[in-house]
C-alpha cells in the first residue's frame, strides 16, 4: 500500500519520507520557527512539522507536568502555563506555512484540537500527523479521518491493542493511514526503543510504518530505515541548550543534515543489494536497539500516559440532573481518574448524579 503526500509517494519502494519536527521548538517566536524552516530545508528534509492548538481546548489548569517535563524546564509552572508560553496563533502558522512554501518544504503541523485541525485542513496541509498523546482520542481521530487526508499516527505509550482500536476506529471512514513507532520519552533510552516493533505493526495492519524517534543522535532512526520505517521523524532545534521542554532531545542542524545523508545512503546500499543485516552490523547496540517487537508500552512511559493523554472533563459548570451532550463535555489533558475519549458516546445523555465543575474529570460514578 502506498500513501500519497503532496508529490511524494509513501510506502514500500519509496524512498524514506523524513520530517524534520520543529514541535515547539519555537519557544512561542515565530522568527526563531522561519530559522527552523531554514535549518530543515537546508538539511535537504522532506517536510518541517509543528504543533498547533489552543491551549484552554487541550488542558486543564490544574494538570501536573510529566516527569521529563519538570526535569526539563522545572517545577515552578504548570504545564497550562508552559504550554501556553510556547502557543503560536493560527496567523502565526499562516506565515509560517506560506514561508515553508516559499522555501521549498512542505509544512506540516499536529493538531491537538479540532479547531486547529479546521484551520489546518482550510490552510491546505498534505496530510495531519496525530501524536502519540491523542492514540487513545478516537471521537478526535474520527473527525481527523473525515477530512480526507492522509493521517500520520505516531503510537508512543501504546500497546498493540490500543494501536487496533485506534486503527478500526477510522480505517472505514479513511484508510489513508500511517502508523509510526515511538517511545514517549524525551530523551529516550536505546533499551526502550524497540525496532522491531516496526515489523509487527506491518504485519498487523498492512500500512505503511515509520519511525517518530526521541532517541539522542541519528543512529537508531538509521537503523530504523534499514528495516523499512517508510518515514522516519526527528526532532531538531537551533541549539540544544536553549530553554524548553524538547531542545534536550533534539538533534541540532549540522546532525539533521547528517542524519539525512546517512538515511540516502542507507537507502542506496539496500537498493545496491546490501542485506539490512550488513547494514546494522556497523553499529554498536543494535541487539539492544531492537527489542522484542512487543508492542507495548515501556515502564518509563507508563510515567508520562496520566500526564499526557486526554480524558473527559466537563466544558463548563455541570448541574447535578443534567443531561449530557456532545456541547458540554470537553477532550482535554486533566491528570489520572478520567474516562477515556472512547467513552464519550455511552455517557451522552445521561444524567448527572452531582454538579461538575468546569474542567472536573468525568467518571462513571458521577453519571447515571
Amino acid at each position: 500500500m502506498k500513501i500519497k503526500i503532496g508529490d511524494r509517494f509513501i510506502g514500500n519502494g519509496e524512498p524514506c519520507f523524513i520530517i524534520a519536527e520543529a514541535g515547539v521548538n519555537h519557544n512561542g517566536n515565530v522568527e526563531l520557527a522561519k530559522k527552523l524552516v531554514e535549518v530543515a530545508r537546508d538539511a535537504s528534509a522532506d517536510a518541517v512539522k509543528f504543533q498547533t492548538w489552543i491551549t484552554e481546548e487541550v488542558l486543564t489548569k490544574d494538570v501536573e507536568k510529566a516527569r521529563y517535563q519538570k526535569e526539563l524546564t522545572g517545577n515552578g509552572e504548570s504545564q497550562f502555563d508552559m504550554v501556553k508560553k510556547l502557543e503560536l496563533s493560527f496567523d502565526d502558522y499562516k506565515g509560517i506555512a506560506e514561508f515553508c512554501k516559499r522555501e521549498g518544504i512542505i509544512f506540516l503541523s499536529t493538531p491537538n484540537d479540532k479547531h486547529s485541525v479546521d484551520f489546518l485542513n482550510k490552510l491546505g496541509v498534505p496530510a495531519f500527523k496525530i501524536g502519540s498523546d491523542d492514540l487513545t482520542n478516537i471521537p478526535f481521530l474520527q473527525y481527523v479521518a473525515k477530512k480526507g487526508k492522509p493521517i500520520i499516527i505516531s503510537t508512543g505509550m501504546a500497546t498493540l491493542d490500543e494501536v487496533r482500536e485506534a486503527y478500526e476506529s477510522i480505517k472505514n471512514i479513511n484508510e489513508k493511514i500511517i502508523f509510526l513507532h515511538c517511545t514517549s520519552n524525551y530523551p529516550a533510552v536505546l533499551e526502550t526503543v524497540n525496532l522491531r516493533a516496526i515489523d509487527t505493526l506491518r504485519r498487523e495492519f498492512g500500512t505503511p510504518v515509520g519511525y517518530s524517534d526521541h532517541t539522542m543522535g541519528i543512529d537508531v532512526p538509521i537503523v530504523a530505515v534499514a528495516l523499512g520505517a517508510c518515514i522516519v521523524e526527528k526532532h531538531f532545534t537551533i541549539n540544544r541548550n536553549l530553554l524548553g521542554p524538547d531542545h534536550k532531545a533534539s538533534i541540532e542542524p549540522n546532525e539533521l543534515k547528517e542524519m539525512v545523508r546517512a538515511i540516502k545512503n542507507t537507502e542506496k546500499r539496500l537498493l545496491e543489494g546490501d542485506s539490512p543485516k550488513d547494514i546494522l552490523s556497523k553499529f554498536k547496540y543494535v541487539d539492544v536497539m531492537l527489542g522484542t517487537g512487543i508492542k507495548a508500552p515501556a515502564d518509563s512511559e507508563k510515567d508520562v500516559i496520566p500526564f499526557v493523554r486526554k480524558c473527559l472533563v466537563a466544558k463548563a459548570n455541570i448541574r447535578k440532573g443534567t443531561v449530557l451532550t456532545d456541547n458540554i463535555i470537553a477532550i482535554k489533558r486533566a491528570g489520572v481518574g478520567g474516562l477515556e475519549p472512547k467513552h464519550l458516546s455511552k455517557i451522552i445523555g445521561k444524567k448527572t448524579k452531582m454538579d461538575i465543575n468546569k474542567d472536573e474529570m468525568i467518571t462513571w460514578d458521577k453519571v447515571g
